[in-house]
């Protein structure tokens, strides 16, 4: 079998669970949510239906790919024989999912190494949004799409035309240092949008949405999927200064205005 067949067989594993997943998130959504636990701020919340999500995730891939390693959000990392993991977040954007925003994710990608996005190597990606019924996949060399179509990044502007997706921390402190970076870059820009959910974010610069999306404090979760997705529709997705994409910082943008949208960052002490 040769590598661009295997990550086919890899992505239909992963596009069957995240729809399968997508569908018990909705349902759950619709049935009413319930907070289960806060994590790193009272802020930051995971409900019920994160931790019901993840577990229908696991087993599924459990019985699918049992030679392969997880790393999921809400119950931890499991290792594997195989060299591959599965880095899974079962609900991205769960204050949207809390206030009933159509604007939220199951994301799904496996990946060659490490589970570290500095050295691991994506080799296939989903990500569900399971209001609209949108799947975004990709393949390590295989391209990007939204449901069976192929998608690319938008074609290059000057930073003054783009449209530029963010976010923001949990913590107060860090999100105000983000909202002074923010205010330095809003008059150099189109306009800024924050949607709440990282992975559909980066799937909004890959089908040209968003000309450019950054944010710091991501977890590997947020952005595996993504990251993929958005570089296989062109994008270039990274960190600044030539780093890896990370918790530090993910920028993604077609390559062009990527650098340019870099440079004012680091200006502004990003």
């Amino acid at each position: 079998m040769t590598v661009e067949s295997t990550n086919e067989v890899l992505l239909a594993v992963a596009r069957d669970i995240a729809i399968e997943a997508g569908e018990l998130a909705r349902r759950r959504r619709s049935e009413g949510v319930q907070v289960a636990a806060s994590k790193s701020s009272l802020e930051d919340v995971v409900t019920l239906a994160d931790r019901e999500t993840e577990a229908l995730i696991r087993a599924r891939l459990s019985d699918a790919r049992g030679d392969d390693g997880f790393f999921g959000e809400e119950s931890g990392a499991g290792s594997g024989s195989s060299g591959l993991t599965w880095i899974v977040d079962p609900i991205d954007g769960t204050v949207n999912y809390l206030y009933g925003i159509p604007h939220y994710a199951v994301s799904i990608a496996v990946v060659e190494g490490e589970p570290d996005p500095a050295t691991w190597r994506a080799l296939a990606g989903v990500v569900v949004n399971p209001a609209t019924g949108e799947v975004f996949s990709a393949t390590d060399g295989g391209g990007a799409r939204l449901g069976d179509r192929p998608i690319a990044v938008a074609p290059p502007v000057e930073l003054s035309q783009a449209l530029v997706g963010t976010g923001f921390a949990y913590l107060a402190a860090i999100r105000a240092e983000q909202a002074a970076v923010l205010v330095g870059l809003i008059d150099q820009v189109r306009d800024i949008r924050r949607m709440g959910t990282a992975s559909l974010d980066l799937c909004a610069v890959a089908c040209g949405r968003l000309n450019a999306y950054y944010e710091r404090q991501l977890s590997p979760w947020d952005h595996a999927a993504g990251a993929l997705i958005a570089r296989e529709a062109g994008a270039r997705v990274g960190g600044l200064r030539g780093a890896a994409a990370s918790r530090e910082f993910v920028l993604a943008g077609e390559p062009a205005l990527a650098a340019r949208l870099e440079d004012a960052l680091i200006r502004l002490g990003a």
